[in-house]
């Protein structure tokens, strides 16, 4: 019979096949074990990064709570633009709007002592450096 060919004559095609087959699936799989374990660190690490920089974050938020808390006893002047005086004053009435006491002093304190912790912490790759050094170019 034309195009018929015995079991005898495609068994090595066949296991030639198989053979090729299971190379494919190895190398499926083998790549697949590495795209997934290649993934795994980096989200373990964005996890990880996330919840110390939350952790970095709730020390930051303490230290400035309790410095603000001391009542501040050397007087100080800022100049400020109308636009700056304005966004505090904002920020204040936003809170008192709900029922959460703060004052123009406290906003600023607040953000010196961020600014200065920052700083403390991080040098040239504060925030307050990074500004004073691109204000000065």
């Amino acid at each position: 019979m034309k195009g018929f060919s015995s079991p005898q004559s495609t068994e090595p095609a066949k296991k030639e096949k198989d053979k090729n087959r299971e190379k494919q699936s190895k190398s499926v799989k083998s790549t697949m074990k590495l795209r997934h374990h290649a993934t795994m660190p980096s989200s373990n690490h964005a996890i990880m990064t996330s919840s110390m920089t939350s952790r970095h974050l709730d020390v930051i938020i303490e230290k400035v709570r309790k410095t603000v808390k001391v009542i501040g006893k050397e007087p100080s002047t800022h100049r400020l633009t109308p636009e700056e005086k304005k966004a505090i004053i904002d920020i204040v009435y936003a809170y008192k709007s709900q029922g959460i006491k703060t004052s123009e002093n406290e906003v600023a304190r607040i953000a010196i002592n961020f600014l200065v912790n920052d700083y403390k912490e991080n040098g040239e790759n504060s925030i307050l450096h990074k500004v004073i050094k691109a204000l000065n170019e």
